[in-house]
């Protein structure tokens, strides 16, 4: 399941993403690439000790806490920390790859997040640099991404993906691994495609006797597959 959630960050919460991102020191992307990864791998990343990122990170995540859209795509029950990257110049590219599939969580030390879903927060404007393109592949094709700055991508972590090269300006990204309470993807886009579903009618019809009955075989529904 693809989805984008345009205006995630609010325009003040972007400038001052940027701003923060600006004053801050990037390493190598290769810090949290796996052995597969590393081979196609070609950007830059904040490192873990930049002083900005506990910031960066916590405004980040407020923004997804008060999006429903993130919710109900998502059913989030652990979200790792998010990354920031940087893509220019030399270091420009990401070549195909699958994300791993447990990715290592900083806190409490020595427990991982299983990465169900991906997600791609754009944070530069477009127009500002060429090429840079998001192209996720399934069973429809490919699918080239390039958002408006401060706008949300998720997909899942077992799909095919790539970053094509930069070859003007600069792109700046905020990248993060969700684990699910609902594990298997079919079941997850079922319970979302009932949600929006019920979203509609209830902007439609109001809290009618039949929608409520549905509400609940939604929550018994995720009541059924969900994990913790």
């Amino acid at each position: 399941m693809l989805i984008t959630i345009d205006n995630l960050l609010t325009l003040d919460e972007l400038a001052a993403t940027r701003d923060l991102l600006a004053r801050s020191r990037w390493g190598s992307g290769l810090a949290t690439a796996g052995t597969q990864a590393a081979l196609a791998k070609n950007n830059q990343q904040l490192t873990e000790d930049a002083e900005h990122l506990p910031t960066l990170r916590h405004l980040v995540l407020n923004a997804l806490n008060r999006n429903p859209l993130f919710f109900a795509a998502t059913l989030p029950l652990k979200i790792l920390p998010p990354f920031f990257n940087r893509y220019a110049d030399q270091t420009n590219t990401y070549d195909w790859h699958i994300d791993n599939a447990m990715r290592l969580a900083p806190h409490p030390p020595g427990t991982y997040v299983r990465a169900d879903i991906s997600a791609t927060l754009f944070l530069s404007d477009p127009e500002n640099y060429d090429g840079g393109e998001l192209t996720i592949e399934d069973t429809f094709g490919s699918h080239p991404i390039k958002l408006a700055a401060g706008s949300l991508v998720i997909y899942p972590s077992s799909s095919l993906h790539a970053v094509t090269p930069v070859t003007r300006g600069e792109r700046l990204a905020c990248f993060m691994f969700i684990q699910s309470m609902v594990r298997d993807p079919g079941q997850r886009r079922l319970l979302y495609d009932m949600d929006m579903a019920l979203l509609a009618l209830r902007n439609d019809i109001g809290e009618t006797d039949p929608v409520i009955r549905l509400t609940g075989t939604y929550h018994n529904l995720l009541r059924r597959w969900a994990e913790n």
